[in-house]
């Protein structure tokens, strides 16, 4: 089956990051929307919201999808969705990106190939998405 997919989608973990930065509500929106700008992206909207004691949580709504975030300072981890639509934009920029800005020392990702395409009928695959690729550092 000659297929395409819909979007790419890049579960990411960033591990002994700053905690500095992780619990900065500024910080980190500035970092997911430059991410986003890095790979790409056009901005829609953003969201965020910094938790009493710590952690933040937000998304940057992008045309092409989404960009999702929630921090844990105390533990160094931040957890992170990257979700694009189309050719134009690259989850794995924005991802490379972050991992810099949040001073990761150990990441990894699961990128899904989401919304499988049979081009010759047009019609969406019995499995919605495929693990396109995995990595950790």
């Amino acid at each position: 089956m000659d297929k395409v997919n819909l979007g790419q989608h890049v579960l990411a973990e960033f591990f002994e990051c700053d905690p500095n930065i992780l619990n900065s509500n500024d910080k980190v929106e500035k970092y997911m929307i430059d991410a986003a700008l890095e790979c790409g992206a056009t901005i829609v909207q953003k969201c965020f919201h910094m938790f009493n004691p710590y952690g933040v949580s937000g998304v940057v709504i992008i045309s092409e999808s989404h960009l999702a975030i929630h921090t844990w300072p105390e533990l160094g981890y931040a957890a992170v969705d990257l979700f694009t639509c189309g050719t134009k934009c690259d989850p794995k920029v924005a991802y490379e990106f972050l991992k810099k800005k949040f001073n990761s020392k150990k990441a990894s990702f699961t990128e899904l190939k989401r919304g499988i395409i049979d081009r010759e009928t047009l019609k969406l695959a019995e499995q919605p998405f495929e693990i396109a690729e995995q990595f950790e550092d």
